[in-house]
C-alpha cells in the first residue's frame, strides 16, 4: 500500500488547515489497509469499542484509520502501512485531511483516534474472516469444484 494510494500521504500533499474557530488536533498517524480488510475491521470495531475516524480513498481501494502519533515508529503489520504526520497536527473540522479522500467514519466532536492495539487485533480478525470466507466461497468460476 505504499506510495500508490492517496491515503499514504497525510502530511506532504496538503498542509494542515487552521482557522479562528478550530484548534489543531493532536498529531496523528494513518494506518492504511486494503478496503476489504478495512471494512471488516470497521464492522468489528463498531461492535466493540474505540473506532476513531476512518478515511476512504477516491478509488475505493484502501481505508485509513487515524491512530495516535508515534504509531508509525513501531507499526509492522503485514499488508498495511502506517504513515506519520511528522508532528504538524491535522485539523479535523469536518474536511478530510488527505487529498482525494472522504470520511467513511467522520470525526465526532471531541475526536479520539483508534487505539493501535485494538486496531491490530481487529485487522487480524478481519484477515482471518476474509480467509475463511474465501475458502468457503471461491473467488471465481475457475475455482469452483465440479459436482
Amino acid at each position: 500500500m505504499r506510495g500508490g494510494s492517496a491515503l499514504s500521504d497525510i502530511s506532504g500533499s496538503q498542509k494542515p488547515r487552521s482557522s479562528a474557530d478550530s484548534e489543531l488536533s493532536p498529531p496523528c498517524d494513518l494506518v492504511t489497509v486494503p478496503s476489504r480488510q478495512g471494512l471488516e475491521a470497521v464492522d468489528i470495531l463498531r461492535l466493540s469499542t474505540g473506532l476513531g475516524p476512518v478515511l476512504h480513498d477516491s478509488t475505493g481501494t484502501s481505508l485509513g484509520f487515524l491512530v495516535p502519533h508515534g504509531t508509525a515508529d513501531c507499526w509492522d503489520m503485514p499488508g498495511s502501512s502506517c504513515t506519520s504526520t511528522d508532528g504538524r497536527g491535522v485539523v479535523l473540522d469536518g474536511l478530510p485531511p488527505v487529498r482525494d479522500t472522504g470520511w467513511l467514519v467522520p470525526p465526532p466532536a471531541g475526536t479520539t483516534v483508534t487505539d493501535p492495539v485494538v486496531l491490530r487485533a481487529a485487522l487480524g480478525e478481519a484477515a482471518r474472516t476474509i480467509e475463511l470466507a474465501d475458502g468457503l466461497y471461491p473467488a471465481g468460476p475457475e475455482d469452483a469444484q465440479p459436482a
